[in-house]
């Protein structure tokens, strides 16, 4: 059976046929560091999805400090998804309804944690709620500068596998 135009393989046909500035601005919207942009780019073409995922693992790998804070930037604090981004919305799903104590106990821990390590806490917030974003939040505050930067770069590469399934897959 032939693949209809809207499917993944097709997708990514398309994504492995942009030109290079089309596909950076796509890559762009998944994961804000330029660097991470180039080298996903630079491993086309990619045969399918595990490939594609595998050069998001091999670039996040790659990612120095400054670069890891780029990536950083283009994701809102937890509690506080950004109001006009559809993406930041879906993604932290998971405090609609939380009462307010709750979302001022996580604001409190969010401002905290950013005084200790200079950046917002960035967590895989897909199907979690504010308690475990919460509690994984409290966790995670003990950690040294180092450890938490490892623990960054996995969850950024969980975020950016998200967002390019959803590239591949929605409309």
């Amino acid at each position: 059976m032939a693949e209809s135009a809207t499917s993944p393989l097709s997708r990514l046909a398309r994504l492995n046929g942009a030109a290079d500035a089309a596909l950076d601005a796509q890559l762009i919207e998944i994961c804000s560091s330029p660097t991470w942009a180039t080298l996903v780019r630079a491993a086309r073409p990619w045969a399918d999805a595990e490939a594609l995922h595998a050069a998001n693992a091999t670039a996040m790998a790659a990612l120095d400090g400054t670069d890891l804070h780029d990536a950083m930037s283009g994701h809102a604090r937890i509690g506080k998804p950004k109001t006009d981004d559809a993406t930041s919305q879906r993604e932290q799903a998971g405090i609609d309804g939380a009462a307010a104590a709750l979302l001022d106990e996580l604001h409190a821990a969010n401002a905290g944690y950013e005084a200790k390590f200079g950046h917002v806490f960035l967590i895989c917030a897909t199907g979690r709620t504010a308690e475990t974003m919460l509690a994984a939040l409290r966790e995670r505050f003990d950690n040294d500068a180092a450890t938490e930067r490892e623990i960054v770069r996995g969850e950024l590469r969980k975020i950016n596998d998200i967002r390019l399934d959803r590239l591949l897959h929605d409309v």
